[in-house]
């Protein structure tokens, strides 16, 4: 293996036990920082104008997945509109900043900080890219928080609620608000989970909104993509080293995080940003209602 390629990709990688205050984390707390562009051969993601002319809008922007994303899509051509929640403003700050470096600013980035649990929170972060963007190509569904709970009489109501507010009431929320504004060839990706397959035991609430998840992207894909043309299409990543994880990890936990899939590794924020550029784009033109499963190798039938 080529001294060139980061240690986070090589086999049986362990992440330094790290812990925050709450979840999810911040990415600007955690060492080292997760990879938003720089790929497993080790070198920066090459850029081909997948996504020129393009406007998206994605959620989740300011760390992890979503803030690879957004750096992505900036590469490939794409105007943005990020939304983030008010609290990651550092997070948020950090990404922008990078953007724009590796961009020379040519990208058009409108930027919202909105908690999306609220409805008139997604009809406003639609209108908003409207008003910048004039159009809407790509959604990208991204946000989302979890905190594990080992035993469900112990999981408080509160939690089960708000985490279906966070994880699957919004994303209805924002595909209402956004389809009537999508035209043909446009698409929709929702964020899923490994766990949706799997069932995670101690994250019951989360494994059942990234269930509802897919099955609501698969229904709407049926209703969209025949008469509208609009492709709806899910991704199903795990594990995963961003700020969405390590807020809540044991130091047992973490000293094996990512090592029992076939890879032996835990994947970097890179490795499924691209695919939200490959589903986004012109590439994937013939693909839609289906679940793409980023996951270090474990079969997923």
């Amino acid at each position: 293996m080529s001294k060139n390629i980061p240690e986070q990709y090589k086999k049986g990688y362990k992440p330094p036990f790290q812990t925050q205050d709450r979840a999810p984390g911040a990415q600007h707390k955690l060492n080292p920082p997760p990879l938003d562009d720089i790929t497993a051969d080790g070198k920066p993601y090459k850029p081909a104008g997948k996504l020129e002319g393009r406007k998206a809008l994605i959620t989740g922007a300011d760390s992890g997945i979503g803030r690879s994303a957004a750096l992505l899509f900036a590469l490939e051509g794409a105007d943005l509109t990020v939304a983030y929640h008010p609290e990651e403003g550092r997070d948020f700050k950090e990404m922008l900043d990078t953007i724009n470096k590796k961009t020379n600013g040519a990208r058009k980035i409108v930027s919202l900080a909105y908690d999306l649990r609220k409805e008139e929170a997604c009809r406003e972060v639609v209108d908003k890219h409207l008003q910048a963007h004039g159009k809407l190509d790509a959604l990208v569904l991204n946000h989302g928080t979890q905190q594990a709970v080992k035993y469900l009489p112990d999981l408080p109501t509160q939690q089960w609620l708000e985490t279906f507010d966070t994880n699957i009431h919004s994303f209805f929320y924002l595909c209402k608000a956004a389809i009537p504004h999508m035209g043909y060839g446009s698409t929709i990706t929702f964020n899923a989970s490994i766990n949706m397959a799997v069932g995670h035991p101690e994250l019951v609430d989360y494994t059942a909104t990234k269930g509802a998840m897919v099955a609501f992207m698969r229904a709407l894909s049926n209703q969209l993509v025949g008469d509208k043309g609009i492709r709806c299409n899910a991704i199903a990543p795990g594990p995963i080293w961003t700020p969405l994880i390590p807020a809540t990890m044991t130091k047992e936990s973490i000293e094996t995080f990512g090592t029992s899939v076939p890879m032996g590794r835990a994947g970097q924020p890179v490795e499924i940003a691209t695919a939200f550029v490959y589903l986004s784009s012109a590439d994937s033109s013939y693909i839609s209602g289906q679940v793409l499963h980023i996951n270090g190798g474990v079969v997923i039938e």
